[in-house]
């Protein structure tokens, strides 16, 4: 089967780039990225691709991609369904059909990046104005460390629309989790706090005061890092 979104990306292939990649997606034994392979190619190029034949690319072919062994087939298609969710505007069953499709290929959306430049777009623009009980489900329950970690970052959206209480919800359910929290959810809850922390610093700074002595110190870190220096020095500094 003929895809012109998968023989556009493969096209660009460049081996003397994968090793970096590798490096730096973690894709080591033990790693969390083990076993990812990768074409060598970056973000802005694939985008490119995207951009130019996103228009073209139907379910099946996505189908093709997200399932694919190299990381920029799946990255390739994740934005494209980006795209595809974006364009879809008032036409709710397309929409539906994304989320749904974003939802039924988790398990090929395994690792950060897949996960970051995808769920908000999708999965929080898709909850806006619905029930977000699909983000704690995954937040609390999540089968992987990535579904785990879609279910903080897609509040991302929310947050955007000066939706904060699903952030806070969703890092206190962090923070209860059994067990020595991932670095990578670590990042992704101080990362949210702190872009929630810039529509209103104060409820952030008040539900910091009661956790901050036990929470994760990397998750603190990234939660006032916009904060002044002599802030950020109260915090670490107990």
């Amino acid at each position: 089967m003929s895809c012109r979104l998968h023989d556009e990306i493969v096209s660009h292939r460049d081996e003397s780039q994968v090793a970096g990649l590798s490096r730096f997606f973690k894709t080591g034994p033990g790693q969390y990225g083990e076993g990812d392979r990768f074409l060598g190619i970056k973000v802005p190029v694939v985008r490119a691709v995207v951009k130019d034949v996103w228009k073209q690319t139907s379910f099946d072919d996505l189908e093709l991609c997200i399932k694919s062994e190299y990381h920029e087939l799946r990255l390739a298609a994740l934005l494209t369904l980006v795209q595809a969710f974006k364009h879809a505007k008032k036409d709710l069953a397309l929409q539906q059909r994304c989320v749904d499709f974003y939802l039924q290929h988790t398990a090929y959306i395994n690792n950060w990046d897949l996960v970051d430049l995808s769920c908000y777009e999708i999965i929080g623009t898709w909850l806006l104005d619905k029930e977000r009980d699909l983000l704690y489900e995954l937040a609390t329950s999540g089968k992987t460390l990535w579904e785990v970690r879609i279910g903080m970052v897609s509040t991302m959206a929310l947050v955007r629309k000066g939706q904060l209480d699903d952030t806070f919800a969703i890092a206190e359910i962090y923070l209860g989790r059994p067990g020595p929290m991932h670095d990578l959810l670590q990042k992704a809850g101080g990362w949210l706090l702190r872009e929630a922390g810039k529509r209103d610093e104060k409820r952030l700074m008040d539900w910091l005061e009661s956790r901050y002595r036990t929470m994760p110190r990397t998750m603190l870190r990234y939660a006032i890092e916009k904060f002044p220096e002599e802030t950020r020095k109260h915090y670490l500094s107990k």
